[in-house]
């Protein structure tokens, strides 16, 4: 929920960011061409106006020599021969024939040069007034940038808030189904647009995923149902069988081999029906279970399948340990992790350590590529350790939704000395509180 809110604002951020960058942008370029524009043509107008005054006077000097200096307000002139320039004031007299800007004191000038052979002529323009002109200029533009701006950064966020209005909406109608509810019509409260066309979208896809669901969990119902009363046969029969007293030791071996592993699948219906009545909500009232006892009747499940090799299981009970659950959803859970470490571990021991509210199972064998870690509960994974060795990659899957349906935890983690433990908690709101 926290993700989703995130990501629409973010999302909204990115939409006035947009229009504030673009106001912005557009704003400064157009300040910038004004500026480029009147200082190119104010230029070029001054620069031809003095060439032009410049040309003329020569021209008319040489006809009436003479002809005095041009005075203006705010153009001054001087005609000197070379050996008599002092009458030029310092900053103009070096600078050499050409268009120059000569600053003097708090004052700007645009001077036009021209050194003849025989006498120069001095042509200059005050420009401090196009230059207070040019700053004022400037400053009303940086205002104008701001306001564009802010009025962008405005537009944005009206804009951004109708434009993902709709969007929101449907997340807040996804928000609000009911996921045991197959009638989803999302599409109905939004128009024939993008928005409700993703609506569409999201109702078919829904009513697919109700359908694989509905389907997964009446396979699962009639599964468990349907091998109950074989179960309940071989149990039966072997109970039977085994009550007779002329058995050998072997086949007495054999029949109690056949029914561990009939109360082992017939634990696993049991907790395959207790997920499915989870969908519909009915977990049940449940009578608390010792987990001592139940570990202790799971190691004896797997005892038989050590064979020849040199592992002992061990039971340490530091205290008890009963939890309001089904048995079979527990030694379903303790039947996997203690299956899956007497299956990996060649040599050593599989020890169960009950007590301070949870069950840690610490085996001796190669333990887990921390790359792979994170993917132990994942269906049908199988890491590279466990190459060689038999498995559908199931069996943690089905554990997973377990603890997660009971609120248990599970955590997975290699042991310094090697091997695995795996931390089984029946109480962890206790385990954060201490």
């Amino acid at each position: 929920m926290k993700y989703r809110m995130k990501y629409r604002r973010r999302l909204r951020s990115r939409l006035i960011l947009s229009f504030l960058v673009f106001g912005t942008l557009l704003s400064a370029l157009f300040a910038i061409a004004v500026l480029f524009l009147q200082n190119l043509l104010e230029d070029a107008l001054i620069t031809q106006t003095l060439a032009d005054e410049v040309d003329q006077y020569i021209v008319d000097l040489r006809e009436d020599p003479t002809l005095v200096e041009p005075f203006y307000t705010r153009i001054q002139g001087y005609v000197t021969r070379p050996e008599r320039a002092d009458i030029v004031p310092v900053p103009f007299r070096a600078l050499p024939s050409g268009v120059h800007e000569v600053s003097v004191d708090d004052a700007y000038y645009k001077a036009i040069i021209r050194k003849e052979d025989d006498f120069w002529v001095f042509l200059t323009y005050d420009i401090s007034d196009n230059r207070e002109l040019s700053r004022r200029l400037i400053m009303a533009l940086i205002a104008v940038v701001v306001f564009f701006s802010a009025l962008s950064l405005a537009l944005g966020i009206w804009s951004s808030g109708r434009v993902l209005a709709p969007v929101s909406a449907l997340a807040k109608r996804l928000e609000a189904l009911d996921e045991n509810d197959p009638s989803v019509n999302l599409q109905k409260h939004f128009p024939d647009d993008e928005v409700g066309q993703l609506a569409a979208a999201l109702d078919d896809y829904a009513a697919r995923q109700h359908e694989l669901i509905e389907r997964d969990q009446a396979f699962n119902a009639d599964v468990s149902h349907e091998l109950r009363t074989p179960l309940a046969v071989i149990a039966g029969a072997t109970e039977l069988m085994l009550s007779q007293p002329d058995l050998t030791d072997r086949n007495r071996e054999r029949l109690l081999r056949i029914a561990r592993a009939a109360r082992q699948s017939t634990d696993t219906t049991t907790a395959l029906l207790y997920l499915v009545r989870a969908n519909h909500g009915d977990l049940g009232s449940e009578t608390a279970q010792a987990v001592g006892d139940i570990a202790n009747q799971v190691l004896d499940n797997y005892r038989p399948l050590i064979g020849d090799r040199s592992l002992s299981l061990k039971l340490r009970v530091e205290d008890e340990v009963s939890v309001i659950a089904p048995e079979a959803v527990i030694s379903v859970v303790l039947g996997n992790l203690v299956g899956n470490a007497v299956r990996y571990t060649k040599e050593g021991e599989v020890c169960l350590v009950v007590g301070s509210g949870q069950v840690t199972i610490q085996d001796t064998g190669p333990g887990i590529d921390p790359e792979e870690l994170p993917r132990v509960f994942d269906r049908h994974f199988r890491g590279r350790q466990t190459s060689g060795t038999k498995g559908s990659g199931l069996g943690l899957s089905i554990v997973k939704r377990l603890v997660d349906l009971y609120g248990w935890t599970i955590e997975f983690a290699n042991r310094p000395e090697g091997g695995l433990a795996v931390k089984l908690s029946f109480f962890p709101d206790l385990d954060r509180i201490q």
